[in-house]
């Protein structure tokens, strides 16, 4: 049979849960995280001097060679630890200013030894030990110095670190490629802990307001570009290593979008598919699965409006596939598509950053490129009287293939490149002097001097200009596509602006309305337009339709800043810490403090009145009311027959009486 709960037990459990996990919290919890500094193993008090250290450990030693001494090896080991530490100037320094102890594995590991006499132990536990800077390329920082690196509007990484630390001088190799991969991204600088006034910025802080650092030194902090305050930084939450900081810096600090990896099944539908067609596809090939370098993720920043970025990783087995579609050999490889078509350009091998830059700026474009509501005026594509050839130039032409996209576009975009390509060879190989007829000469000339460009125009997204451009019988390279009439008949066309005679004269006049330009209310140019297969001609007269913007995809450019922050996690926000709780001396005395309160509630509630006692007590009150007032006459004397005799006594009638 179950033992029952006495109900005072189960009336008061709140008030003994709380008693008894402050009783043990004070008593188990509190020393276990609280453990003794190194100076109490010696016993003498905080921060006491070298020479006070000193005379305690020569007292102490003396008792380890009696023959009488029965103290633990163990207990001895940690006096000669702390001896030893409070005793080294550097490691005394780290240790007063934040509680920096990075041996303790020595001690940990010396402590096997429990069974041996001490005499035996290896003497000094600890290795002197100092990080020597000597490069110039380490910028260490100041106090003066500091406040100007974080005023200078460029993110700046800051590498904490302590001469006496065996893990600073291991972690430097690592800084300095940590520095050369963040080369042109972000500045990098140090600060010694002995530096406490800098230092002190990015120590956290407990109940006991005492600086330390959570995972020692060295530790890694961040300024962004637009912070100018000491107390805005993030600090590294992840591992010391090359790869994990780079990235951290790239995409927390810096906000550099990453470059996503591929297979080989969703590089065409989901990369070169939804990364804009317009855009030259960028793609890597990499035999190990590492991360882009940070001067990669900056190019995919800068160049999105021209390119699109994915990484591959190669695989033996799919060798085959890559050569046949990509002419790709091996891996590393950098590959350039520049339309449906066109041959890829591909380069075998590693690159530098200027390399890089180099080839993005010669392929950036695609050979045929297209009108867009964000290329016209580059183009020289547009009614506003901006021509590739100058301000100077009176007449320039855009041959444009318009229609949607599909299969018959890209065979009429492949015969306008070839068209270009021919046209600049010849610029090649006369050097402007081109030896055939005089209109292979003209256009030669004209595509030389950048007042002949071609083209291609999406009639399906651009459907009103180039309605306007056709006239007549556009239904076949404009507007959206009929599924059930396979009608497309993509379009080329001649445009010839001739700048208008009223252009210079309003110029000089400086009355040119720049809102009615940008709204093509009146154009700096005549447009002639002439289509390929056909002798139409037509001269603008009226309004030329406005471009339409294009809705530009960028789901591989995932900006970093839409992502919260590797450094900022939830309990980085909201400043909690388990562990911070679990040193707090408030909380035992606390969970006491709401025991007797809640104790004290509980009885209150329990021995109040309650209306049905006030019930029963009411007829016991009745028997013991007080005597009635005397009557009075009406002269206000009392009335003879209210006054008791001085031997009166009451009379009370039972039930066999009255019967």
């Amino acid at each position: 049979m179950a033992m029952e709960i006495p109900a005072q037990v189960r009336r008061y459990w709140l008030p003994i849960l709380l008693f008894t996990a402050g009783f043990l919290f004070q008593v188990l919890v509190l020393p276990r995280h609280i453990p003794p500094t190194h100076y109490d193993v010696l016993g003498v008090e905080r921060f006491a001097p070298v020479e006070r250290v000193v005379e305690a450990y020569e007292s102490l030693s003396k008792e380890w060679l009696s023959e009488t001494n029965h103290q633990p090896t163990v207990d001895i080991i940690k006096i000669r630890y702390a001896y030893e530490l409070l005793t080294n100037p550097v490691l005394k320094r780290d240790y007063d200013l934040f509680g920096l102890d990075e041996h303790k594995d020595v001690l940990e590991r010396v402590k096997e030894y429990r069974t041996e006499h001490f005499l035996k132990i290896d003497l000094p536990l600890l290795k002197d030990f100092v990080v020597s800077l000597t490069d110039d390329a380490f910028n260490v920082l100041t106090h003066e110095s500091f406040m100007s690196a974080i005023n200078e509007g460029y993110p700046l990484i800051i590498l904490v670190y302590s001469k006496g630390s065996p893990r600073c001088a291991q972690f430097i190799e690592y800084w300095k490629q940590i520095g050369t991969q963040l080369d042109g991204i972000a500045k990098t600088a140090m600060v010694e802990v002995g530096d406490s006034q800098v230092a002190g910025y990015f120590a956290e802080k407990r109940f006991s307001k005492r600086p330390f650092f959570r995972n020692g030194v060295p530790t890694l902090v961040a300024y962004a570009a637009n912070c100018k305050s000491p107390s805005c930084y993030m600090r590294y939450p992840g591992g010391l290593f090359v790869d994990s900081v780079v990235d951290w810096v790239a995409t927390s600090v810096v906000g550099l979008p990453r470059i996503l990896y591929y297979s080989k099944e969703t590089l065409g539908p989901q990369f070169i598919g939804k990364s804009g067609h317009h855009k030259v596809k960028v793609i890597f090939f990499s035999s190990t699965g590492e991360r882009a370098a940070p001067f990669l993720r900056q190019a995919a920043q800068e160049y999105s409006s021209y390119s699109s970025f994915g990484f591959v990783l190669w695989r033996e087995d799919e060798s085959q596939i890559w050569w046949n579609s990509l002419g790709v050999e091996s891996a590393p490889a950098l590959v350039f598509l520049k339309g449906p078509g066109t041959k890829p350009f591909v380069h075998h091998g590693i690159f530098s950053k200027s390399e890089f830059i180099e080839m993005m700026e010669e392929h950036k474009h695609h050979e045929l490129r297209q009108l867009r509501s964000d290329t016209s005026l580059e183009l020289g594509c547009d009614a506003r009287g901006h021509s590739r050839a100058g301000n100077d130039a009176a007449i320039w032409y855009c041959v444009i293939v318009a229609g949607r996209l599909g299969a018959e576009l890209s065979k009429k975009r492949q015969i306008l490149r070839k068209a270009q390509d021919k046209l600049l060879g010849d610029v090649d190989r006369s050097a402007g002097n081109v030896d055939d007829s005089v209109e292979a000469s003209s256009a030669a000339t004209a595509f030389k001097d950048d007042r002949l460009t071609f083209v291609w125009l999406d009639g399906e997204v651009q459907k009103q200009i180039c309605a306007f451009y056709l006239a007549t019988d556009y239904t076949g390279a404009c507007g959206p596509r009929d599924f059930g009439d396979d009608n497309d008949r993509p379009e080329i066309f001649i445009v010839r602006f001739q700048r208008n005679a009223t252009y210079e004269g309003l110029k000089a006049e400086k009355k040119n309305n720049l809102v009615d330009v940008l709204q093509g209310l009146h154009t700096d140019a005549s447009q002639l337009v002439a289509r390929y297969k056909g002798p139409d001609e037509i001269e603008e007269t009226s309004k030329v339709p406005d471009l339409v913007p294009e809705e530009t995809s960028k789901e591989w450019l995932r900006n970093s800043k839409s992502i919260r922050s590797a450094g900022k996690s939830l309990k980085d926000n909201i400043g909690f810490h388990v562990q911070d709780y679990l040193t707090h001396p408030m909380i035992g005395s606390t969970l006491l403090m709401c025991g007797c309160i809640s104790m004290g509630i509980i009885w209150f509630r329990n021995n109040k009145p309650t209306q049905s006692t006030r019930q029963e007590k009411a007829p016991k009150d009745k028997t013991k009311r007080p005597r009635p007032k005397l009557s009075t006459s009406l002269f206000g004397e009392p009335s003879v027959a209210d006054v008791d005799p001085k031997d009166a006594r009451q009379w009370e009638m039972s039930d066999s009486d009255s019967d």
